[in-house]
């Protein structure tokens, strides 16, 4: 056989082995619980992003998109957080045990989020862009000090 078909060969191999490798496990719970959570952070993600790339001065401010994207977000602060329920702990979730073990400490770290949000709020409906700019990083604060504490690190 040619030496270039079989490095051929061999990398599709391995492509295919480490493909199978990758395959995140499903979520089988009926209500979906972890997928409907992930669903949500994402969408976290994407709205907290321009955001936070106008308070990096990486984007232009424009008041109305960014008050926008503030009441997009506040909309979604609360919905993630009943998921987090006693028999949604499994595969695939990237929550650490401590969701369940720390439920106090939890609910301090949503309170807090759910806080930098309304304060975000409150600053995009104002014209004090210094403000604006210290409470997106504030909401970002709390989305690591969450993560931090509450997230497999293992699964990252």
């Amino acid at each position: 056989m040619p030496k270039l078909l079989t490095v051929s060969l061999s990398l599709i191999a391995a492509t295919i082995a480490l493909t199978g490798c990758n395959r995140e496990v499903p979520d089988t719970h009926p209500d979906q619980p972890v997928t409907k959570r992930r669903a949500l952070f994402k969408e976290f993600t994407r709205t907290l992003e321009p955001m936070g790339l106008v308070s990096r001065d990486r984007q232009p401010y424009k008041a109305d998109k960014f008050l926008e994207q503030a009441q997009a977000l506040k909309k979604l602060s609360t919905q993630p957080w009943p998921l987090f329920t006693p028999d949604s702990n499994y595969p695939p979730t990237t929550a650490s045990p401590k969701v369940w073990q720390q439920e106090e400490a939890l609910k301090k770290a949503q309170t807090q989020f759910l806080q930098a949000v309304d304060d975000l709020n409150q600053a995009a409906a104002g014209t004090d862009l210094d403000r604006i700019k210290t409470t997106v990083n504030d909401v970002q604060k709390a989305c690591k000090a969450c993560h931090d504490t509450f997230r497999n690190e293992k699964l990252l």
